[in-house]
């Protein structure tokens, strides 16, 4: 089993680099674990105060469960992924049936600051963008997939996305075996990742 992580800022193109990856790949060989999955159940917040959680800090995350659900499925294991609505900041009842692939993407801004997940992964890819690019996807995006205002939106990434990002993500690039600048845009990048991709599988034959 081969498991990727990918990671970089809010909007910068992590998904689409993933996406390309998925579709050069042998079919139903690959499996994506989002790291948004796994941001903690609020629940028993009040809404007013799941709407003010920072999404950009580590402590939103509950990695020991992602880890765990990596584990288990480097052991052969199903697992039961968590399915996240920033809607209502809160998880879903349903979760996704996950079974053991040859690949594992995990994917998520801020991946690289655990550790223990760190060192699941066999390569590590840091996604970057420029920071006018990433807040122009940023406000599309949530405008538009999670019914923020264009107010709300700028008001949240002046107050923790901006800040999370130079104080969490940006530092994590250090870790990164290989650094993918403009995004899903840079297909030597990619390329060479899935020209790894094949290398590996080829010799699990």
């Amino acid at each position: 089993m081969l498991i990727i992580g990918i990671a970089g800022g809010t909007g910068s193109g992590k998904t689409t680099v993933v996406k390309k990856i998925i579709a050069r790949c042998p079919k139903d060989e690959v499996v994506v674990m989002p790291q948004d999955a796994y941001y903690k159940d609020n629940s028993n917040l009040p809404i007013e105060e799941r709407l003010e959680i920072n999404f950009d800090h580590p402590n939103a995350v509950e990695f020991d469960l992602l880890v765990e659900h990596i584990n288990k499925l480097k052991k052969g294991e199903d697992i039961n992924m968590p399915i996240y609505s920033y809607l209502t900041c809160t998880r879903s009842a349903e979760t996704i049936p996950i079974k053991p692939k040859k690949v594992i993407i995990v994917e998520g801004i801020l991946i690289f600051t655990n550790a223990e997940l760190r060192n699941l992964c066999d390569i590590k890819v840091f996604v970057d963008a420029d920071a006018d690019d990433r807040l122009i996807r940023v406000i599309k995006r949530d405008i538009i997939e999670r019914g923020r205002s264009i107010d709300k939106v700028l008001e949240r990434y002046i107050k923790t996305v901006k800040p999370s990002h130079i104080q969490f993500i940006e530092p994590t690039k250090t870790f990164a075996d290989l650094i993918v600048p403009q995004g899903g845009d840079n297909l030597v990048a990619i390329d060479i990742l899935t020209h790894f991709i094949e290398l590996k599988l080829n010799k699990t034959k």
